[in-house]
């Protein structure tokens, strides 16, 4: 019960949104010597920078939005081992301490920003933009809620954020990037080369007879490793999160037009107009524009005088929410179609304003938006029976139930899984079931009877229980006879082509044209111009081109293909060197990319300076706790 009461205080959410909504400053520094302390750290405390303590808790919602976010984009789970090997612990707590330790510095140098500037950041941010390309106030408004922030704390993040920004980006000013640089990168990205190449496959390497038994038996024993079977474990979950409870709740239509009445304003598009506005740096200008336009002047002939082009007057079709300034916002939509207003003192100066079109406000009807409703309503409420139900399978399973039995009770579902560490099933396939990801790295960080903590996920949790381990073990050649006969034809054919490609280079080298190399075997010459050494856009195979970018000019070589029953020779026909000019298009997206690389090897040092200078510390053991495995190779 403590478990579960500690964890329902959490939000991973609204910093997994936040980031997505901010688009924080992300600095991925990796952690150098860190030494194993013990002393001066609170039961939770995982690491301390200065005055600064990362919690337990903290790290861990923090590397699971990590973890999840790289799981959503290469589309499988990620195993504990693959997650260590591409540095994810050290990367999350790394970026965590720099942005703690840039917070103390920025503190420090009594740096500030202004509320106008933060607001002006805030109002300019694409992810609160509306269908206009304008700040939408109730999609920021509803951003926030969804994330379970509200405007304060917002805010100041976003000022935190800024200054970090400010430190950061004072670093790498004015910076240039020597043409020496760019000349070699140039040359070596965009040098262009054309082939003439022939494919060989199965066809070329002859008819291959059916293995003997000895002769399985001999390529199974010498290959046996890639015929072993996996490490299998079964694994009950139970999964209780407001998307998994909203499709069954009973909302009735009175509940569903009751919130439509409670929240009618938020199913009515309010009305827009279509409003452009000149401002002037003193009243006295601003009057004297005003007599111009009462003597016929019309607002664009005025706007034209000064030197004003439509993008600096326009400022679209908006919502009265949209303009920043109240002054100029009450003086557009008190106005009729076409009229101009009278000089408006506003926020950043003296402002004229003027309508040419007026949208009217559109309501809903209930009809079109009582799915929507309902929906709503029963997430709402999903959210509470989520956590009730927590309550109750914690309090079972400390009462000695087995999970299982816990979901019974509560007919809750029961997920019955035997994966992989790769979360693939008995068959092979790629086991599709809700938070994969998570759940395969978790169970196999785990045992047969151990009580594990839920996984905090889509604000509900799931529940996992290892039920049983199936070792991974060697197989008999009959198990997998089939695949072992596979591999060896493939094995065969490769070494075919391999001799095959030989034969036809020694041909090539001896002076025989390619052609009629190619023809004696039935092949036919291909070409390919301008290749460069990225393999986007390319019309060959990737290996091609490195062993193409290794040949000289009218030289001949071979490599093997992307299959195993395939074989490329080919001739380097001509080389084309790029233009050093330092002012194409090419050149320049070099010295941009260069930039950003000299730019965060400064910053990366200037961060571990400000680091070594506060001083911070890792708890080992805390971080194997939050982990829930071995500790991480951080020295």
């Amino acid at each position: 019960m403590l478990r579960g009461i500690r964890k329902a205080s959490t939000n991973w959410l609204g910093r997994a949104v936040m980031g997505v909504v901010l688009g924080l400053l992300v600095v991925s520094f990796a952690i150098w010597g860190i030494n194993d302390i013990f002393r001066g750290f609170g039961r939770s405390t995982l690491a301390k920078i200065g005055h600064t303590e990362i919690g337990i808790d903290q790290f861990r919602r923090a590397y699971q939005d990590r973890l999840q976010q790289i799981q959503r984009q290469v589309g499988h789970p990620l195993p504990p081992e693959q997650a260590k090997a591409i540095g994810l612990d050290r990367q999350v707590l790394g970026n965590m301490i720099a942005e703690s330790a840039l917070d103390q510095r920025a503190r420090q140098m009594r740096l500030g920003v202004s509320d106008a500037e933060i607001v002006r950041q805030i109002t300019s941010d694409k992810a609160f933009l509306g269908p206009t390309g304008k700040f939408d106030r109730v999609r920021f408004e509803q951003l926030l809620r969804d994330a379970g922030y509200n405007e304060q704390r917002f805010m100041s993040e976003q000022r935190r954020v800024t200054l970090r920004r400010q430190i950061i980006d004072s670093l790498s000013g004015g910076l240039q990037v020597p043409n020496a640089w760019l000349a070699a990168i140039n040359q070596f990205q965009n040098q262009e080369r054309s082939i003439e190449y022939v494919t060989l496959g199965p066809a070329q390497a002859g008819d291959i007879p059916q293995p003997t038994a000895d002769q399985l038996k001999t390529y199974f024993e010498a290959h046996k490793i890639l015929f072993r079977a996996p490490e299998y474990r079964k694994i009950v979950t139970v999964s209780v999160t407001p998307a998994d409870l909203a499709p069954w709740m009973q909302i009735s239509d009175a509940d569903i037009k009751a919130a439509y009445e409670k929240d009618r304003s938020r199913y009515i598009i309010p009305e827009r107009r279509q409003v452009e506005q000149m401002v002037f740096p003193n009243p006295a200008d601003a009057d004297a524009a005003e007599t111009k336009l009462k003597e016929g002047t019309t607002f664009a002939a005025l706007a034209a005088e000064r030197g004003l082009k439509p993008s600096d007057t326009e400022l679209g079709t908006v919502k009265k929410s949209d303009i920043i300034d109240p002054a100029v916002a009450d003086a557009a939509f008190a106005l009729k179609d076409g009229e101009v207003s009278a000089p408006v003192k506003g926020r950043f100066g003296t402002a004229i304003v003027t309508v040419t079109k007026i949208e009217p406000e559109v309501d809903k009807p209930f009809a079109e938006v009582s799915t929507q409703i309902r929906n709503d309503i029963a997430a709402d409420r999903a959210k509470t029976d989520v956590q009730s139900l927590h309550d109750k399978i914690e309090d079972d399973r400390a009462g000695g139930a087995s999970l299982e039995q816990a979901a019974q009770k509560l007919k809750l579902p029961v997920g019955n899984l035997d994966v992989d560490r790769s979360g693939r099933d008995l068959s092979g396939k790629v086991a599709n079931f809700p938070h994969a990801g998570q759940v395969v790295s978790a169970a196999f960080n785990s045992d047969v009877g151990v009580d594990n903590d839920p996984i905090e996920t889509d604000g509900g949790y799931v529940w996992y229980a290892v039920t049983g381990i199936t070792p991974a073990h060697d197989r008999t050649l009959d198990e997998v006879k089939s695949e072992v006969e596979a591999h060896w034809r493939e094995e065969q054919i490769a070494t075919r082509l391999k001799a095959k490609a030989s034969e036809i280079l020694d041909k090539l080298k001896a002076g025989t044209p390619f052609d009629e190399v190619a023809k004696a075997d039935g092949l036919t010459v291909q070409t390919a111009e301008k290749v460069k050494r990225q393999t986007a856009g390319n019309s060959v195979s990737p290996k091609i081109i490195v062993a193409v970018f290794h040949t000289a000019k009218d030289g001949f070589d071979s490599v093997e293909g992307d299959q195993p029953e395939q074989w490329y020779v080919f001739r380097v026909t001509g080389i084309v060197d790029p233009k050093p000019d330092t002012n194409l298009v090419e050149v320049k997206s070099i010295e941009d990319v260069v930039k950003r690389q000299i730019t965060d090897d400064i910053q990366g040092q200037y961060v571990t300076s400000v680091e070594d200078n506060l001083g911070f510390s890792v708890n080992r053991t805390a971080l194997e706790q939050a982990l829930g495995n071995s500790a991480p190779d951080i020295n």
